[in-house]
């Protein structure tokens, strides 16, 4: 019995999560679902505190004073989603996708419910203040679905505290 999985990724998929995904399913067939935010940094200040938290201080300031379009903020949504398809594909799984405006984890949501998957995940860099009081995208998806949601770090296999 083919298994769908839907995966939220805050950035496109690489190799190494194409690699963690395709062991969430014993040997089984599985379906993944992407989903892409079309705005995936809309936290302001939640970024602005991660990089200081990393001493990135460039970084900081510079996402405080650039704002992108309305188009940038698509045409990136659609390459991670491209990119995030071909790492999957690469590796050997079916996968489709699509980019959400929007509210993100309100699209997880939906989607998992439309596609009836057993399985979601999310797949996003650390965040050191929503991480810790457990207001990232895994724990807010996890209070809205009633199940597990597993949170996995991007390209490292970490596993998020959801």
């Amino acid at each position: 019995m083919e298994e769908t999985i839907v995966v939220l990724a805050e950035v496109p998929l690489t190799e190494a999560d194409a690699t963690h995904l395709s062991a969430l399913v014993d040997g089984g067939d599985a379906t993944y679902t992407v989903v892409i935010p079309e705005d995936r940094h809309t936290n302001v200040l939640g970024e602005f505190l991660h990089h200081l938290s990393l001493l990135e201080f460039a970084e900081a300031f510079q996402g405080l004073s650039h704002r992108p379009s309305e188009e940038e903020v698509r045409v990136s949504a659609d390459s991670a989603l491209r990119s995030s398809l071909e790492a999957l594909s690469a590796a050997g799984l079916t996968a489709d996708g699509l980019t959400a405006a929007g509210n993100a984890v309100d699209m997880l949501v939906t989607t998992v419910r439309e596609r009836g998957a057993r399985q979601a995940v999310v797949i996003t860099r650390p965040h050191a203040l929503a991480d810790t009081l457990h207001r990232d995208w895994a724990n807010r998806a996890q209070d809205k679905l009633g199940v597990p949601v597993l949170h996995l770090y991007s390209g490292s296999g970490f596993i998020g505290d959801s």
